[in-house]
């Protein structure tokens, strides 16, 4: 009775999990890969343990269903390598990222800002500048694209295989402050500092306090020659000294930031105020 409770667990175990039916069966790990061969291939010694084991267990039907099953396995076992390798780490990689939304440069506008040369912009998609370790700025007057701008290149990355981490300069310097405050300071510079791509959207938006414009040095120096930034920003390099409260620590950042960084500077009109426009317009055509 016992051994044909047992026959019935591995009949059931067979048709849910092939690979279970190996160590159930043998003990043994059931594929040897030949350094040539692309594949798996069950030995000939294991097989012929497997027959052995099947035909004592009143299994005929396993060992002739052997080959198939093993077939099944290597199949399963090829798709799921595949998956976690490729599919899994580039979705994370975009889920924790942060990004407002995942647009490319295919999708941009470029005749909305004639002034803006899209071989400079489209240079940024290439990551030549991750790769160099080195940092893209993009400054402009509000609405004038720049987020939008910055994202396209942090989605390539994402694609790349580089962990990228998007956040306002406002968001990441309230969450350092905050955690300072609770002796969790070095914890949560982690944040910032371990994504290979770092983007700090509206610089210039808020004037910081000198303590506040200590952390935001803190995180710029030591990505340094480490790692990337890509920033947005309203206001000209002239005036971040207004914008981080003094001059000195708005030099020594900007020392190290455009050391190895493309700028790229957008004048042209609003996309937002455009759209506000084009409502105003279809509006008064109703009326």
């Amino acid at each position: 009775m016992a051994l044909l409770n047992r026959a019935a667990a591995v009949r059931v175990e067979v048709g849910r999990r092939p690979l279970s039916v190996y160590d159930e069966l043998t003990g043994t790990r059931p594929f040897t890969t030949h350094p040539h061969a692309g594949g798996s291939q069950l030995s000939e010694l294991v097989s012929t343990r497997i027959r052995s084991t099947a035909a004592k267990l009143g299994l005929p039907h396993l060992a002739e269903s052997l080959n198939q099953y093993a077939g099944r396995a290597d199949e399963a076992k090829r798709a799921t390598s595949t998956s976690s390798i490729w599919s899994w780490p580039r979705k994370s990689l975009f889920v924790l990222s942060k990004l407002p939304h995942h647009k490319t440069l295919d999708e941009y506008d470029f005749s909305f800002q004639p002034e803006l040369d899209p071989r400079k912009i489209k240079d940024l998609a290439t990551l030549a500048f991750v790769e160099a370790k080195g940092n893209a700025a993009l400054l402009g007057p509000p609405g004038v694209g720049k987020t939008r701008i910055a994202v396209a290149p942090s989605v390539a990355a994402c694609r790349a295989g580089f962990s990228v981490y998007f956040t306002t300069l406002d968001d990441m310097v309230r969450q350092l402050e905050a955690a300072e405050a609770t002796g969790r300071l070095n914890s949560k510079l982690r944040t910032y500092l371990r994504p290979g791509v770092l983007v700090v959207d509206e610089v210039g938006y808020q004037p910081l306090e000198r303590a506040e414009a200590n952390l935001v040095f803190q995180v710029i120096s030591k990505h340094y020659e480490r790692d990337s930034i890509i920033l947005t920003s309203n206001k000209t390099f002239s005036e971040w000294g207004q914008v981080f409260g003094d001059e000195v620590l708005a030099t020594a950042i900007l020392d190290r930031l455009l050391h190895h960084c493309d700028v790229v500077s957008i004048n042209g009109p609003s996309y937002r105020l455009k759209n506000r426009l084009a409502a105003i317009e279809r509006d008064a055509n109703v009326a």
